[in-house]
Formats: structure tokens, sequence, C-alpha cells
């Protein structure tokens, strides 16, 4: 029997997290031993030794987050629950939608994504970072591993970031709504906004990241107009290089040294709950706030598989299907430069 319609797979990225204890110090390894994230001079001599040394140390601090939230990172299920949703709804309009999850530093892996995709004999495929803002880091680190691997006569494009999406800020919308009606008076707490910080070095050689992060808060309260005081800080830091600044432990103190009592927390750079929600926000810095006399602490819960969220990625994903020329962007051919910051705005993901 001949296929006439367009098989189309479309691959969620995600950085991916460790599934159990024991594999923190290997996916922390993992993450170090990439170039997007670890570059200096003689580079190759000494990033897998540096890898091993900071994975090493890292694990033994960061183990607690992820046993504090059951021994794991639940990154794995949300971002499957999202690709199989996400086929749902676009089998709903019409598409012949395979999709597929890859992380970029544990399982499945970019090539696991793949060789799905050529099991499923796909025509065209849709590459979907699931990360709403930018970053050399992670989008860029994400397209640099899928070139290093896919080199198969298919048309592949990739979905712009979609921090601007009217569908994607009403989801975001929801949930700080559904977090702010958990205060006596929603409209007394301070909002916080918390996207995961990254070096300053990245941010001085042209990475967007920040300024969309920022456009992104502007726009959030805009569509929610929320009359709340708010502010935005970072989290994640690793190391003793700059990252963007203030940091969410740092916006805790200043918030109880201004004797504010109420404060919700909103994350705006990930899409699902994770390590960095779950552990370091909903219970590090939720027991920092409460020692530091802040009596009611709130996180907005992640997009993870919402409806409204579905629906953004379906429209996000059609959208470009419908309109290729103008909002796809044909990878195979541009080279390393697509991921790299500087070259961010020309690519068309500024």
């Amino acid at each position: 029997m001949t296929r006439t319609a367009r098989r189309v797979g479309i691959v969620l990225f995600q950085l991916g997290g460790p599934d159990t204890l024991e594999a923190i110090e290997p996916f922390l390894y993992n993450l170090f031993c990439d170039p997007d994230i670890i570059d200096f001079p003689f580079a190759r001599i000494g990033r897998k030794p540096l890898a091993k040394l900071i994975s090493t140390t890292r694990a033994r601090k960061v183990q607690h987050h992820y046993a504090t939230i059951g021994g794991g990172s639940p990154i794995r299920r949300h971002t499957e629950q999202q690709a199989r949703a996400l086929e749902d709804e676009l089998r709903g309009q019409g598409v012949d939608a395979h999709c597929y999850v890859a992380m970029r530093y544990w399982h499945p892996f970019t090539l696991e994504a793949i060789e799905q995709l050529r099991d499923a004999q796909c025509d065209e495929v849709v590459l979907l970072p699931m990360y709403p803002q930018y970053s050399s880091t992670t989008t860029g680190s994400s397209l640099n591993e899928w070139r290093r691997l896919f080199s198969d006569d298919v048309p592949v494009h990739c979905v712009e970031p979609f921090y601007r999406n009217t569908m994607y800020l009403d989801a975001l919308v929801e949930k700080v709504n559904e977090a702010l009606s958990r205060f006596p008076v929603p409209e007394r707490p301070e909002i916080v906004f918390s996207a995961h910080s990254v070096p300053m070095s990245v941010i001085e050689k042209g990475d967007p990241y920040q300024r969309q992060i920022e456009e992104t808060v502007r726009l959030l309260a805009e569509r929610g107009g929320w009359t709340n005081p708010n502010r935005l800080c970072y989290q994640s830091k690793v190391g003793a290089s700059r990252w963007l600044q203030p940091s969410l432990h740092q916006t805790v103190r200043q918030l109880a040294a201004e004797r504010a009592r109420e404060m919700c927390v909103v994350p705006v750079a990930f899409v699902s709950d994770h390590v960095e929600t779950l552990g370091e926000i909903n219970h590090e810095a939720r027991e920092q706030a409460h020692r530091l006399g802040i009596t009611h602490f709130e996180m907005s819960g992640g997009l993870n598989d919402s409806p409204r969220f579905i629906q953004a990625l379906g429209q996000i994903v059609y959208e470009a299907l419908e309109h290729a020329s103008n909002n796809l962007i044909t990878i195979r051919s541009t080279g390393r430069t697509l991921a790299a910051p500087q070259y961010a705005t020309a690519a068309g993901l500024d």
C-alpha cells in the first residue's frame, strides 16, 4: 500500500536528567564534556579530566536535591508525556505526526531519537527545542549534537524560539494564577520570576538568552495583568565564574530584608518540572524563605502536559509546517554557526 501523506517526525529536544542517584555523576560528566558548555584554550586536551573532576564534586553536592524529589529527575517522563500529547494534538489537526524525545546528556540520547525516526521512515523532520528562549548552551548545543549525528537525505527544519507565542504565554499565566490563588490575597505576594542562569562569558559573546528572558517576563506580566510587585532572578549557577545575577538565593534574602512575607516563584525558562524547580525552588528556596521569616511561599507548577501548553506546541508546529519558508530554519547547510550565539539573529533565532 503506497503512502501518500507526508509523515512528519518531530523531535523534542531537552537537556535530560539522571533517572537514578547512580546516574547523577555520568549525567554531569556528559554535560561538562559538552564543548558548548565548557570551552577554553586547549580544551580538547583538558575537557575530559576537568569534566570528571567537576562531575565527581558536583554529584555529591546535588545528590540531596534528587533525593528530595524521589531519587531521580522526572524530566524524561514529563517530556515523553509532552511528546505523546503533542502527537495526538497534531494528528487531530490532520498531520501524520510522529514525536520523539532527544535528551542531550542522558537517555534517550539524540542518536536514539534518530534511530526511531529512521524506523518510522519520516519524510520530513521538525526539530522542536523545548527551550522557550534561545541559548547556545541549550538550543545551540542540541542542534550541534544533531548535526554531528544526522546526515540523512530528509528535509530537516528547526522551530524558532517560542517565548513570544501568545498561547504559550497564556499557559504560563494559567499556572501563575493557580499559584496566586493559594494566597489569602492573590494581589499581595511578590512575584519572583526565576530563570536558569548562564555564564556572563556566554552573554558577552552575543547570546540573546538574557534579553529574551527579560522580554518573556515583560510579555508575561502584560498578559497576566497582575498588580503584584515583581522581580527577575537566576538560579543553578555552577563554579566561581560570573553568571547572570541576582541569584534566587540572593533574591530571597533581599525580600526577607525588605520584610516581605509572601512570595510566589515563577519558573520562566523551564517547560516541565525537574530538579531545578522541584528541588532548588520548591524545596531549598522554600526552606530558606521560611528560615528568614517569609511565612507563605508558593511556586507555580511546571507546564508539563497541560492542555493549554500542548495546544500551544501544536499551534507552533502546525503553523511552521504550513508556512515552512517563513517559520522553519533549514539547518543542514548552515553548519555550526546556527548554534553559535553571535549568529543567532542572522539565523532568525532572535
